[in-house]
This record gives C-alpha cells, structure tokens and sequence, in this order.
C-alpha cells in the first residue's frame, strides 16, 4: 500500500449498505478520498433440477426500472453462514428445497467501492415447496432453463447480472471437470 488511513466516517446506516468515507494520505503526501459501501454480503444458488435445467428468476430491479433474469440469491443477516443463507433464499425464492448442497466459489461484485462478497452454491437434488417471498418480491417469475439457453441469453444480452454470470461459469466449470 502507498497510503496511511487519516479518518473514517460512517456516514450513513442503512437496511441494505452502510457508507463509510475515508481521508486518506498517500506516500508522496497527496490527500484521497475513498466512499465506501459497506455491505454484510451474500448468497448466490445455482439451482440444478433433476433433468438438467437451471432454475432463475425474473425480478424487478428498482434501480434500473426493468425485470433481470438472475439466479436465486439474497443477503446475509448479520452473522449468519453463507449455505444457511443459500438454503433459505432457494425457498423464499422458488419454493425449492434441496437436498445437497456445495460451494462453488465467492466473488466480489464491485471492489472499486463495495465490500459485498457473494457466495455461490450448487444446489442439487430439489423437490418442490411453497415459496415466501418478501413484499418486493411478489411479481417474481421462475423459469427453469437449460444451460445452452442461459448462454444464449447471456451471448444476446437477456442475461447481464454479474452474479448470474459468474455462477452460471462456476457451475460450468464444476459440472464439465470430470
């Protein structure tokens, strides 16, 4: 590192992020600022059905006034494990339950300003429930696809959430290693 920390202020506390501000100093005596969302994280589900299909959803995104194809996922509470979380946002979501679970990998969504890491998980043997979804969830469709559609969607731009993408690969490369 070629900088010092000066001072941190959190600014703001909110349900989803906190934002924190940072001065800070670099060696060549230069002053920065860094804003900083700090955000707890969360889990990502790759949900697998019994003939190869991949379970999404098709949500409402607020900041971007549209609907986005996404896999199932949601945000950790506060001390909880990142499979309990996977568990728990697979049924909210879909209604599926299923009976094993593996982590294919963490990633960082936007390390520029964000602390957010996301853990993502294959979610294999499902069988079907009720789902409970949350109030902004209500309008939420499940589509279940094959791998070849995902891709074609991705490849034509129906697909562009970072998060289904890169759970999308992992599962890929998870799948095909044998």
């Amino acid at each position: 590192m070629n900088f010092k920390l000066i001072k941190s202020d959190t600014i703001f506390q909110g349900k989803v992020f906190d934002l924190q501000i940072d001065e800070i100093e670099y060696d060549s005596g230069n002053k920065g600022i860094r804003e900083v969302a700090i955000h707890s994280g969360g889990s990502v589900i790759v949900a697998l059905t019994d003939d190869y299909k991949i379970v999404l959803v098709n949500q409402f995104r607020y900041p971007f006034q549209r609907f986005l194809y996404e896999l199932p996922a949601g945000k950790l509470e506060k001390g909880e494990d990142p499979q309990v979380c996977a568990l728990r946002e697979l049924k909210e979501e879909t209604g599926y339950k299923a009976k094993s679970i593996i982590k294919l990998g963490t990633i960082v969504t936007t390390p520029g300003f964000c602390t957010e890491r996301l853990h993502i998980f294959l979610a294999q043997g499902l069988s079907n429930g009720e789902h409970n979804r949350e109030e902004g969830e209500f309008g939420m469709q499940i589509i279940e696809i094959t791998l070849k559609e995902i891709e074609d969607k991705i490849k034509n731009g129906d697909i562009y959430d970072a998060k289904t993408i890169s759970g999308i690969m992992l599962a890929k490369l998870h799948l095909t290693k044998s």
